[in-house]
């Protein structure tokens, strides 16, 4: 079972019991949809935030390091390098536009003559007629800035950081962050069995609709439960592969793709036996239907925990709510 420990993302971890892993799991549900719903519309002030929560969250329960330490180092990674590559990208597309204006509008405005009163005729010149002259505007003075704004922020050669990059490259860097890793940390401290019981008493209501909401909560705890027996199938057939030394320079590309092939179909084979082995354990239970055989591995019910964490749910909510939408 090395490739389940391995594993970076998405497993449970048993031991040590932490304050997350006592709260109820409908409460972490709503606490997670926030993370994925609170970054839509939002400013990047308030997406750094939610990153920040986050990691905050992680260091208060106390989880071991040895647990998040690659989980969120490879998400960090992730996210600044998008976020590098986002923010030296051009801002629009690479397409030539006419000005509707012409680009000394200004000093074409302040060329325009300014018209004199006329000038009189002297007395001596008989056949003189008073005509208006004009004088030519002086020249236009480059004006002060009046504030410190800057579009371009950074300009280093072939490399320019404008605010539309900048703020696009914070807003795509955090909610990779926020989506993976509020994601991970749900499965982290919560139990497959605790999700599905969480997930069938929020969906209650729909059996008034007649939906099968406890087949739905069994089949998520099936496949829940089915993800290792699959990791495992799949470490047995690249053990085997391994222990046989084989050359892949000179088995050629058509002798690969039939032994990768053969592989496939042998893991497809094992992972129908294992079907066909749960299913008959079931029988032998004597399960007939969800309805009839259920078994309840948490009760939901809530503590004096569940009630802060709604309480904070509330304020971020309400925090959230009265920032506004960002376009």
């Amino acid at each position: 079972m090395d490739l389940l420990r391995s594993l970076p993302l998405g497993l449970y971890l048993e031991q040590p019991v932490t304050w997350l892993h006592r709260l109820d799991p409908r409460i972490k549900l709503a606490w997670l949809m926030t993370f994925l719903a609170a970054p839509i519309l939002a400013s990047a002030a308030w997406r750094l935030i939610l990153v920040g929560l986050l990691i905050a969250i992680t260091f208060l329960a106390m989880i071991p390091t040895r647990v998040w330490r690659q989980q969120m180092g490879w998400l960090l990674t992730l996210s600044t390098l998008v976020f590098v590559l986002t923010a030296i990208a051009p801002d629009g597309l690479a397409a030539t536009s006419q000005p509707r204006l012409p680009a000394n509008a200004l000093d074409l405005a302040e060329q325009i003559t300014i018209p004199l009163p006329p000038t009189r005729c002297p007395w001596y010149v008989p056949f003189c007629r008073s005509t208006p002259t004009a004088r030519p505007a002086p020249a236009s003075q480059e004006l002060p800035q009046p504030t410190d704004y800057r579009y371009v922020l950074v300009q280093q050669g072939p490399f320019t950081v404008t605010r539309r990059t900048f703020d696009l490259g914070i807003r795509v860097s955090t909610l990779i962050f926020t989506l993976i890793y509020s994601t991970n940390l749900y499965l982290l401290t919560t139990a497959p069995e605790e999700i599905t019981a969480g997930l069938e008493d929020l969906m209650a209501p729909l059996r008034r609709l007649h939906w099968p909401v406890t087949e739905i909560a069994l089949t998520l705890t099936l496949s829940l439960r089915f993800i290792p027996l699959v990791l495992e199938e799949v470490q047995n057939l690249v053990r085997a592969v391994r222990t046989r030394a084989i050359n892949w320079k000179k088995l050629g590309l058509r002798r690969a793709i039939n032994l990768w092939m053969t592989l496939a179909e042998r893991l497809l084979k094992n992972l129908l036996l294992r079907a066909e082995q749960i299913a008959s354990a079931m029988k032998v239970r004597g399960f007939t239907s969800p309805d009839q055989h259920r078994v309840q591995w948490h009760q939901a019910r809530l503590r004096r925990g569940d009630w802060w964490a709604i309480v904070g749910l509330v304020c971020l909510w309400s925090a959230r709510l009265l920032s506004g939408a960002v376009s």
